[in-house]
């Protein structure tokens, strides 16, 4: 079963295998508001914690989401290039943004869990 992992900047990952599935909190989806436009990383791109690996544009401002691990880009979700309001509807699910195998699994130790997310936004 996939660990669902969370970051100060409200990324979550959920990770199975070696390979971390990334996208952005409900949290953050609502603070963006409707998004209009999502950059998608290229497959194979290889990423260091902290480097931008996709731009969220919305009605209000683009943000940037952030690589919560080092890594490399293995698919990014295509379909949010016609549909970019699937984060905003299903930001844990279907509005998913990429995955990313991961370089080193122990750097997930710095990354919250659920609990510790909801005490962050709170």
């Amino acid at each position: 079963m996939a660990k669902i992992y969370f970051t100060a900047d409200h990324e979550w990952l959920s990770v199975e295998g070696g390979i971390a599935t990334v996208g952005i909190t409900d949290y953050a989806q609502e603070q963006l508001g409707d998004l209009v436009f999502v950059e998608l990383p290229e497959t194979g791109k290889k990423l260091a914690k902290g480097d931008t690996a996709v731009v969220v544009e919305s009605v209000k401002a683009a943000s940037d989401v952030y690589a919560p691990v080092d890594g490399e880009i293995t698919e990014a979700n295509g379909t949010l290039s016609s549909d970019p309001s699937l984060v905003n509807s299903a930001a844990t699910g279907a509005g998913w943004l990429w995955k990313m195998k991961l370089a080193d699994e122990s750097q997930l130790a710095s990354l919250m869990d659920e609990t510790a997310y909801k005490a962050h936004i709170a």
